[in-house]
């Protein structure tokens, strides 16, 4: 027995004296799980009892120590299946996170590729308060990313200021205040005097294969018969003027649109505007019209932005330069490279391939002349002026009837009064 505890001694010594040894080298950092395995695997004499016991003699195991040999006194085939299920756990809350991002509702494209269209839109509830006023162009005005034609004049006031936020919010209230105070839905249901506006303005509406209509508003001033008539009242003007460009928008469709304008592109939601200045009366500038021409392109650049697509000034004599010079002073240089001057009215139709037998025969197409085929406003007809005229003529010739009549009876009473001395 005495033999057997001699010959059993040094093989007890043997694991204690190592033990410190693998501890030193073993013992991981806090970010270190690696070598747990390690002692499972490291082959010497002792067996796995003895490292069991040598576990709790350790004096100094952190507890990243005591993790990382935990595995050791057992089998490491516990630990495989246990590493897949925190993995489990852990992509769990990742997975109903992407479940709850696709639940979401995803941005319009047209705001995705335009944040200050996105911005101009969240400010419009606000702008329609402070307004108090929602129509634009026919378009009633909703805070609804999905309303085409909402969307729609939001671009167009928006690319009016090239992306600037502020003054397009600040364009979009004024016109809305405008629109609020003039009314001019209603003022196309207006009377306007022909005598002042007969023959001065047109809307023809040609239809293309493959695209929309073509809108074209005409301004013949050649028709103003007395420019003080015509020009002097500027309210009067101004609204017989809004009165034209409001039935041309109403052709325009834009409360109809079903597909948003490519901000970027081309848009379907424009006109032409066509200025003929033949056998006008006014060659040089007048400060009447200068005062009108003014107040209307203020009106206009405010109220009716992005509507218009090119302008063509024809017939312009050499003499009235002036015409491009005064209203360059009050448009930008956006709007003034959509000009267009044409010296001879006849070369118009060319502008317009496909269009040219549509286009009437003053302006080199072989359609209706304006006054007999093209829309206008609504006009008091001259033949009641001169209905008015002869009827005053007449009361005019009774009055003098009866005034003979008086002048004979007292003629009548002065000779018999003779008579009678």
């Amino acid at each position: 027995m005495a033999d057997q505890e001699k010959k059993d001694q040094p093989q007890a010594a043997a694991p204690q004296t190592q033990e410190p040894d693998i501890t030193k080298s073993e013992q991981p950092t806090a970010t270190e799980s690696a070598p747990a395995p390690e002692p499972a695997t490291e082959p010497t004499a002792a067996t796995t009892a003895p490292a069991t016991e040598a576990a709790p003699a350790a004096p100094e195991p952190s507890a990243a120590t005591a993790a990382a040999e935990t595995p050791a006194a057992t089998s490491t085939e516990p630990a495989q299946p246990a590493a897949p299920e925190a993995t489990k756990s852990e992509a769990q809350p990742e997975a109903s996170g992407k479940e709850e991002k696709k639940n979401e509702p995803s941005k319009p494209e047209y705001f995705t590729k335009t944040p200050a269209l996105e911005q101009l839109f969240d400010r419009l509830p606000g702008i329609l308060s402070k307004t108090g006023h929602q129509e634009m162009w026919g378009v009633p005005l909703k805070h609804d990313a999905s309303d085409i034609p909402t969307i729609n004049v939001l671009i167009k006031f928006l690319r009016a200021n090239e992306g600037n936020l502020k003054l397009a919010e600040e364009q979009l209230t004024k016109a809305l205040e405008w629109r609020k105070e003039n009314d001019p839905v209603a003022l196309v249901k207006s009377t306007y005097d022909a005598a002042k506006f007969g023959g001065l303005g047109y809307l023809t509406t040609y239809a293309r294969e493959g695209k929309g209509d073509l809108i074209v508003t005409w301004n013949i001033y050649g028709a103003v018969k007395k420019i003080d008539d015509t020009f002097g009242n500027i309210t009067e003007f101004i609204k017989w003027r809004a009165a034209l460009m409001e039935l041309a928008v109403q052709e325009l469709k834009l409360d109809q649109a079903t597909s948003v304008i490519d901000y970027n592109g081309e848009d379907p939601y424009q006109m032409i505007q066509v200025h003929d200045y033949l056998n006008v009366s006014f060659l040089r500038l007048n400060p009447t019209i200068k005062a009108a021409t003014k107040k209307t392109i203020e009106v206009f650049s405010t109220a009716y932005p992005e509507l218009l697509r090119e302008k063509y000034f024809v017939n312009v004599p050499t003499i009235m330069g002036w015409v491009f010079a005064l209203v360059k002073l009050f448009v930008n240089e956006n709007t003034t490279r959509k000009f267009h001057p044409i010296s001879n009215g006849g070369n118009l139709a060319k502008e317009f391939p496909g269009l040219t037998e549509k286009f009437p025969k003053a302006y080199g197409g072989g359609g209706a002349d304006l006054e007999g085929s093209a829309r206008t406003v609504a006009l008091k007809k001259e033949e009641k002026k001169e209905e008015q005229k002869e009827e005053q003529k007449e009361e005019q010739k009774e009055e003098q009837k009866e005034e003979q009549k008086e002048e004979q009876k007292e003629e009548q009473k002065k000779e018999e009064k003779e008579e009678q001395k």
